[in-house]
């Protein structure tokens, strides 16, 4: 299998020179490129770009030769991959998006993408052409033969994103118990059916107020200037440290319901149409329930656990977790959820209940009839496999 392993770096001053000359001159391919292809009467096609490269870009702009080759070249393989998508879009009927003009500060980035460009030994990273090895903040997490290096620089810190093809992942299935039912929600990011509750992750909120002093500052400041400059830079750090403290709570969520149970049922949110709602769209937005849900999916998947996704339109907050019977009149404001058979229970835990109760239904004719197949030595659909 395939798996990334994003590392911060801590490079020296010349170190910093040659990676920032590194991103720019990608940037600078990539605009050159779609400059070209975007004119009347041509069309794009990678053998092409690989021939206005060689005989018009790098002739024309000699400094490219100060990184390494293959950092310019991948540059034909991103606009590629945007060119295809575009065509993918339109062809769906989608808002087509055509490719972008890269801007100097936004997702600088570069990639190696063959091996004897780069390598990893111990806590260093070697990249071509520069003199020196970069240290990296820690090891690499997993063991096996480094496929490629993509460099990206966020808020002034710079990281390594290295895809390693390992066989070696540790799948934590030891001790696990049955099923569970996450039910999301602002006030608690998660409720498990078994009673564990993760807080909210509101970290945007917690830091706006911090966050507006910067931006004041900002606004006061004179355009070009240096004090500019550094004034913006405090608020991108300020930006990342909310990323990363957003991420740990979703990566500690993902990692605790994906090692500890076999059978996990979410709910099958519609995040882009509750953004709609203006009261709650910047909660919504700071929880992250889109990212959650994609990180218990691939770890899911990669320690063999099962993942049920219910229904869009299950009630499972106006559902009776005891006796089934479904409260229409169930109102947001209601916290606690009344049933005439005598039940009285947290409304986001009666929605978990619910929520596992679906996923063992859903999961048990699908498990039943799989080993049905298996004991008589036919193969089993893919259609038949839940993920």
């Amino acid at each position: 299998m395939l798996l990334a392993h994003k590392i911060e770096l801590r490079p020296t001053p010349e170190q910093i020179i040659y990676l920032d000359k590194a991103c720019g001159c990608r940037r600078h391919c990539f605009n050159q490129l779609l400059e070209h292809f975007s004119q009347d009467g041509m069309k794009w096609s990678r053998a092409a770009a690989y021939q206005y490269y060689i005989k018009e870009i790098r002739l024309k702009f000699p400094w490219y030769s100060e990184v390494s080759s293959r950092v310019t070249r991948n540059a034909i393989d991103d606009l590629g991959n945007a060119f295809k998508h575009f065509f993918r879009r339109v062809k769906e009927g989608e808002n087509p998006g055509y490719p972008k003009f890269r801007k100097r500060g936004q997702n600088d980035s570069f990639a190696l993408r063959e091996t004897p460009k780069f390598d990893v030994e111990n806590r260093t990273l070697r990249i071509e052409r520069l003199k020196t090895r970069i240290k990296m903040r820690q090891k690499l997490r997993f063991t096996g033969k480094a496929k490629q290096v993509t460099i990206s620089k966020c808020a002034g810190k710079y990281f390594a994103a290295i895809l390693i093809e390992t066989d070696d992942y540790d799948k934590k299935d030891t001790d696990r118990r049955t099923s569970v039912g996450i039910d999301f929600g602002i006030k608690n990011m998660a409720l498990l059916s078994d009673g564990t509750v993760f807080g909210a992750n509101q970290k945007l909120k917690s830091n706006l107020g911090k966050l507006a002093k910067l931006q004041r500052r900002l606004s006061r400041k004179v355009k070009g200037s240096n004090r500019r400059a550094r004034a913006k830079h405090k608020i991108a750090r300020l930006h990342y440290r909310i990323t990363s403290q957003r991420q740990a709570i979703l990566h500690e969520i993902s990692d605790y319901v994906t090692a500890n149970y076999n059978l996990i049922t979410i709910e099958d949110l519609n995040v882009s149409g509750m953004l709609k709602n203006r009261r709650l769209s910047r909660a919504i937005a700071d929880a992250g329930f889109g990212t959650l849900r994609r990180m218990i999916e691939y770890k899911a998947e990669l320690r063999g656990c099962d993942v049920v996704v219910a229904a869009r339109w299950f009630p499972s907050s106006k559902i009776c977790s005891r006796c089934g019977e479904v409260n229409t009149d169930l109102k947001l404001s209601d916290r606690i959820y009344r049933c005439d058979c005598g039940l009285e229970i947290n409304r986001d835990l009666n929605a978990a209940l619910n929520l596992n109760k679906y996923g063992v239904d859903t999961f048990k004719p699908t498990l039943k009839r799989t080993q049905e197949l298996s004991k008589t030595g036919a193969s089993v659909p893919a259609s038949m496999v839940t993920a």
